[in-house]
Order: structure tokens, then sequence, then C-alpha cells
């Protein structure tokens, strides 16, 4: 072993001492905060992260080709892409079905997309960026995504792609999604950044589109502090997906490698002189999106991790179900569809109209114990003032939509939660339902 190396090894030996050097200490009922979503990591991330420092690789490097190809092994795909966030991985989805490279398959401006209102801005964003016209459903309240009946109803002689996700982990119809996509030879995306894990049909979804997105931004199912991926069902596509990440250059060769193709200085591309150098041809209008190393080796760390941390997520979620049933007089409550097998985002409540208290008072009282809540993203986003003007079409009244945006809110249930913690979320609920059902009754 050279000296060097042998460094190395002491470095990374120091850092498990340094992380094992903080003791946990025990949960504090209505002083400790009792995250909604958070990083949870050991020794190994941190050890992953310092190797990786030490190389000082600082973009993407052995770390990210590593991801790349332990999440497609995951997936059983071949394409997968790193980018830096799981909105760039949106963006640079729905981006790649714009290529002219598709010719008739094209998306181009003022063709639709089958899509939803109640969710997170950057699934629609990518649509209204590239001039497209979204189509907006409404979802299902305890599901919290749409029935496929709906997404039918929208189709018309423009639609061209879908683009859903997969809200709070609880996948829709996907197989049967895929299957009305091929009738009509529309794109299927899936926005996959809340449901890394979940299953349809036994199928884990990202799999089922042509194009899937990630997200490991430190809410998420794993982290990497910043960043996001984009899942590809074919060569063809995932050169554009490529591109588009990188620039917008014609040229695929990895960062470190020329000449892939064997003919860098012997081609012709618009009117650029013959022979114009390869890696500097642009044939997408593109960007740079990818990730540094240092990230990367954060989420190989956490990928290995993944099973036992939806497991948790899934105790989490039933734990937290089991002891809300007893207010479901009051409270919808999270439920999966048939086929699925959610990996849990959070835990997602919606107070029913006509209960004798407001999302104001339950979520008021929660963040008063030291319980952070969320609302369900934007709720109904063309009511946000971004997308108060942008193009679009509406097939049915958004009636759940716009219970979202005024009664939902979610809860956490991320492997940072403590088997303490929960019964303290579960005594918060009884104690706010118990006060207002007996004003109510004495009233």
């Amino acid at each position: 072993m050279s000296d060097k190396q042998a460094l190395r090894r002491q470095i990374l030996d120091l850092v498990r001492e340094f992380h094992a050097a903080e003791a946990p200490r025990p949960f504090r009922p209505g002083e400790d905060l009792v995250r909604y979503a958070g990083r949870w990591f050991d020794e190994t991330e941190l050890v992953s992260l310092v190797d990786s420092s030490l190389d000082f690789w600082l973009t993407a490097g052995r770390y990210a080709d590593e991801f790349e190809a332990r999440l497609a092994e995951y997936l059983g795909l071949d394409n997968v892409l790193l980018v830096n966030s799981g909105s760039s991985a949106n963006l640079v989805a729905f981006s790649t079905l714009t290529s002219p490279k598709l010719k008739d398959r094209r998306v181009k401006p003022g063709d639709e997309v089958i899509t939803v209102a109640a969710g997170f801005p950057t699934t629609v964003a990518p649509i209204v960026q590239n001039r497209a016209v979204p189509v907006f459903v409404d979802v299902e309240l305890g599901s919290y995504v749409p029935v496929l009946e709906k997404i039918e109803a929208a189709l018309s002689p423009k639609t061209k792609a879908v683009m859903i996700a997969h809200t709070m982990g609880v996948p829709y119809a996907v197989g049967e999604v895929r299957e009305f996509c091929d009738r009509h030879n529309l794109w299927l995306v899936e926005d996959n950044c809340d449901a890394l894990g979940t299953r349809y049909d036994g199928r884990l979804t990202a799999t089922f589109g042509d194009l899937a997105s990630f997200s490991f931004y430190p809410a998420h199912h794993i982290t990497m502090g910043e960043g996001g991926a984009v899942a590809v069902a074919n060569d063809d596509l995932a050169r554009i997906a490529r591109s588009l990440r990188d620039w917008g250059r014609d040229c695929y060769c990895a960062g470190g490698e020329n000449n892939t193709c064997g003919k860098r200085f012997a081609q012709q591309f618009g009117t650029l002189p013959y022979g114009y150098d390869h890696k500097y041809v642009y044939s997408h209008i593109g960007y740079n999106l990818k990730v540094t190393d240092m990230q990367a080796a954060i989420g190989v760390a956490q990928l290995a991790k993944l099973d036992q941390f939806v497991a948790a997520r899934k105790r989490n979620h039933a734990a937290l179900e089991a002891g809300l049933k007893k207010h479901e007089r009051y409270l919808v409550l999270h439920t999966a569809p048939p086929k699925s097998d959610p990996s849990w985002f959070g835990y997602v409540i919606t107070v029913r109209p006509g209960a004798p208290f407001s999302r104001a008072d339950l979520v008021n009282a929660l963040e008063a114990a030291r319980i952070e809540t969320r609302n369900l993203f934007a709720g109904n986003l063309l009511r946000h003032p971004a997308f108060a003007d942008i193009e679009h079409r509406v097939v049915g009244p958004l009636t759940n939509t716009d219970v979202i945006t005024t009664n939902t809110f979610f809860i956490g249930v991320y492997p940072g939660l403590t088997p303490e913690m929960i019964p303290h979320v579960l005594a918060t609920f009884d104690r706010v339902v118990e006060q207002k059902t007996n004003h109510e009754t004495r009233q």
C-alpha cells in the first residue's frame, strides 16, 4: 500500500470515528421536532462523500457512473441519466419529446399534454415552457391521483403525451395508462420524484413510461442533497436526453473521452464547415444539468439502503393509518388504488367538508406540538399567479383539486421517525378532535 493510500484509509477511518462521536438522545415530545421528511444517513454516506472529495473530481465521475449503473439495474432499464434536481429531470424528460429527431412524433407548440393541477409545479412547468398546452383533469381524494376514465376523457386530436406524477408515492393506474398511450400513439412521462420503490401490478413505477423522473432532494426517498435522474426506455431517447442535459451538444462522448464515433472531424452539420469538431456541434437547445461526483457519492451509499428505507416508510405509514382510523368520520385517510404497492412519501390527510374543525385547526395544533406539516404542494396550480394566464384546457370540474387546496396536508413517514414519535403525533390528533367535537356537542 502506498503512503497516499494509507493516508486515505486513515482519513476515512477518522470520518467513521467522527460520526460515532455524536450519541443519539431520547426523543422529548413537544420539544424535539418531528420532521415531515429529511436526510437519513450514517457513516457510510460521510465516508463516501469524503472519499470522493479526496479525488477532487468536481464534475460527474466514477461515482456518477456507478450510481447510474446501479439505479438502471434496480429498475431493469438500460438508461439512467443523473441530473442536478428532480425539476431538471422533468425538464429534460419532457423536452426530449420536443426534439426534431423524433420527426412526426415530436411534441410541438400547441400540442396537448394530459396532466393534473393538483401537484408540484415543476411537473407542469416543462409543458408550459415548451409551449405545449397542459390539459388538466381532477384527482381522487384519498389517493390524490386521477382515475383512468378522467385521463381518457381528456383525449383530443391534439393530444401528444401524458405527464402525471405518482403523487406522494401513490401510483395512478399506470399499466392501463400505458395501454391507453399505446392505443393512441402518445408519449408517457412518469413523474416518479415522490415514488422511488413504488410498484404497480408488481412492477416498479418509472418503468412503464417512455421517460421517468426522480428527485434526490433531502425530503425524498434517498438523497444527494440536490440531484435527480431521468430513466429512459430506449437508446434513441436516451441520446436526446443526454444531449439536452449536456449543453445540447450532438457529441455523446463521456467526459474525458474523444472521437468515440470515429468521425469527430469528418461530418457535415447544417451550414457549419465540413469537419467541424463534433464535440462543439449543438443539435438541441440544451443546458448543463449534471451533478457533481460528491453528490453522486452520497447517492451510491443511499441507494444501497433503499429497500430498508422503503420498508421503514411502510411501517410508519401503517402505524399512522391504524392510529387515525378512529377519526375517519372527519378525515379522509391516505389510500392506495387497486394493484398498487406504494413507497409512501408522506401521510396525506384531508379534513372532510363539514368537520367541526378545519385544516388550520389541525395544522396549528400539530406545529405547536413541534410536528411538521406541509400542504399537498401547490393544491390547484391554476389558482397560483405563475399559472393564472397560461394556455390550458380543463376537462371536467376540478372539485377535488379545490378541496385539496383548502383542506389537505401531510405529515411525515420518513425513516427518521422513531417509535416514540408516532404516539406523540397520534395523541395530538386525538386531542384536537376531542376538543373540537366536544365543543360542537356542547353547542
